[in-house]
């Protein structure tokens, strides 16, 4: 019980230090909770950009809509929308800039399922004579922002790439109890800030699929995150959902039925898909993969073994959509949570963005 606890608070450490993602998980640093530095808030911009994905009773997209059609919803208070555009993806131009990133995780992946995902994924790479539909880049797990292949159209050259990527599957997945867990989940979540913070200073919209299971979620007998844990996971709540908001990337997960799911929870994550207003409110469950996925107006393909036929499916969601923006209330305090709500004014269609975001005063 003594090494579990160390164990939680240097993970809680970490996790409450944005600049500790950045350098790795060998360099987490151990501190007592006292020694803590504040919590580092998040710029208070009240400009919030939505791309928004409708869709019809089929799940195609509905290209075509209007300003009128739209409306935004924060806290229920209808807001006033201040910029308006239709875009699509795959007309070839880069107007606005859009591209897809698939990250292979190789660390909560068992050796024969990142196999299995690397032979489907050169699949999909290799369809269509390797034409396209949008600009791709592949990344590994584990990995740096430095080792992301370049952006492009040409499905060959990934392919390419892919093949001549450094895997060494497995490596961290046979860390077996707690700590391998643990550092699993810092691995995971410090690869998804490093990729966020990199992309926040690219334009335009971005289409993050990840293949996988998704990290642990650090829960069952014996584990309590007490207050010092509470506030850790709440602050890295607020942090990745701003920085994936900022960065304007839609984040999706595929979860092949390929991989076996170590928790046998593959549905686990939809009890936490509200969002936390408060470190007394959060729970392990808050900082799931699958939970950040769909917040972000993203979605989660569980169990299924098409990868290639998954991939294609996210990336429809390119074809046609809205970006609006509006202005946010002033908070009261900080990383204050709002609840968004996009409803299209015609029959029998589906309005799918953002579902919340952190005001700050």
């Amino acid at each position: 019980m003594r090494a579990l606890s160390r164990v939680l608070i240097a993970l809680f450490c970490w996790l409450s230090n944005p600049g500790s993602a950045g350098q790795g998980a060998s360099s987490a640093q151990v501190t007592s909770p006292d020694e803590r530095p504040p919590t580092v808030v998040p710029r208070a911009d009240r400009r919030i950009t939505l791309d928004v994905v409708v869709t019809d009773r089929s799940g195609n997209p509905v290209p075509g809509l209007q300003q009128q059609d739209f409306i935004i919803l924060d806290n229920k208070q209808p807001q006033t929308i201040l910029s308006f555009r239709q875009a699509s993806g795959t007309n070839g131009v880069a107007d606005p800039p859009l591209q897809a990133i698939v990250l292979v995780d190789a660390i909560n992946t068992p050796f024969q399922g990142v196999a299995f995902q690397r032979v489907e994924l050169e699949k999909f790479l290799q369809h269509d004579d390797g034409d396209l539909p949008v600009p791709m880049s592949l990344v590994l797990l584990p990995a740096t922002t430095e080792g992301q292949t370049v952006v492009t159209r040409d499905g060959n050259t990934l392919a390419d790439s892919l093949d001549s990527m450094p895997f060494s599957p497995g490596a961290l997945y046979r860390l077996h109890g707690f700590n391998g867990a643990a550092e699993r989940l810092q691995t995971s979540i410090g690869t998804l800030e490093r990729l966020t913070s990199y992309e926040a200073t690219q334009p335009g919209r971005k289409l993050l699929i990840w293949l996988g299971p998704g990290w642990p979620l650090l829960s069952g007998p014996g584990v309590n995150l007490g207050t010092t844990g509470r506030d850790s996971f709440f602050d890295a709540v607020v942090r990745l959902s701003t920085a994936l908001r900022e960065a304007r990337i839609t984040l999706y997960n595929i979860h092949p039925q390929e991989v076996n799911d170590e928790t046998g929870r593959a549905f686990y994550y939809e009890s936490f898909l509200k969002g936390v207003g408060s470190a007394n409110q959060v729970q392990n469950g808050n900082l799931a993969l699958q939970v950040l996925a769909v917040q972000s107006g993203g979605r989660v393909l569980n169990l299924t073994n098409d990868i290639a036929g998954s991939i294609a499916s996210c990336l429809e969601d390119t074809k046609a959509f809205y970006t609006l923006s509006f202005d946010s209330p002033a908070a009261d305090h900080p990383n204050t949570y709002h609840n968004l709500q996009v409803k299209v004014g015609i029959p029998r269609v589906t309005a799918r963005t953002r579902t919340g975001y952190y005001a700050q005063p």
